[in-house]
């Protein structure tokens, strides 16, 4: 009988267990990100800065990008979001650059997303903020520094680049990781992450958008792990009680 008491024990243990990983909601990443973050060099990227809210006496009401200059997107669109404004600016280069063999003299400097009366990203909260982006710069990486606002006036500025050490820092700067071209690729929004399709205002391009958090899947399957084994704990010792009775 205390064979199988503590059979029972361990099932029920587990069980709860397993089913608390898979009751866990996916948690959106603690510092603004790009989602998905893997594109191709020489075309365009379609996807989401992702901008959790931190404080949790203040919500998130203005959100502002600033766009590289010295490797400068020609094409920038934002995909309508109910109850937030957005704004490209666009501006003159200190010195034209030539991009895909055409002399460029002016590009968007930043994108701002302002949310409307009433509206923010509120406590324990996040919002996609979906772009489009082109011609993507021949390089490893591009940096996309954010500026988070908050309600009560508080401003955390995302900017800064992974040290030499591949180190985070504090407030790391969402960053797109930028592959070489292949032979027969058009780059037009290729992505090497999995992601959902998402369309920018005006755009006829589709690719790849905010993409499913991977520790989703790692804890889904964690919990049907766990309550497997706790099954086969739980089974074995009744089957083991039976055969000493």
């Amino acid at each position: 009988m205390s064979t199988n008491r503590f059979g029972v024990r361990t099932l029920a243990v587990l069980a709860v267990a397993g089913l608390a990983v898979l009751g866990t909601p996916t948690i959106a990443s603690a510092h603004v990100s790009a989602q998905p973050a893997e594109f191709t060099q020489g075309g365009r990227a379609t996807f989401a800065f992702r901008v959790p809210n931190e404080r949790d006496n203040a919500g998130t009401t203005k959100i502002e990008v600033t766009l590289p200059q010295d490797t400068p997107l020609t094409s920038v669109r934002t995909k309508p979001l109910t109850g937030w404004k957005a704004e490209a600016v666009k501006g003159k280069l200190d010195k034209p650059v030539t991009i895909a063999g055409k002399e460029v003299t002016e590009a968007f400097t930043s994108i701002t997303w302002t949310a409307d009366a009433g509206v923010k990203i509120g406590v324990n909260q996040y919002e996609d903020f979906q772009v489009a982006l082109g011609t993507l710069p021949e390089k490893d990486t591009l940096l996309l520094p954010v500026k988070q606002t908050y309600e009560n006036g508080e401003v955390v500025d995302w900017a800064q680049p992974a040290g030499a050490d591949g180190k985070e820092p504090e407030h790391p700067a969402p960053a797109l990781k930028l592959a070489p071209k292949k032979a027969g690729d058009d780059g037009h929004g290729s992505s090497h992450g999995s992601a959902t399709n998402a369309t920018a205002e005006g755009d006829t391009h589709e690719a790849s958008a905010a993409g499913a958090d991977n520790t989703a899947r790692y804890l889904g399957g964690a919990g049907l792990a766990i309550g497997a084994l706790g099954l086969g704990f739980g089974v074995g010792a009744i089957l083991r009680s039976r055969r000493k009775a």
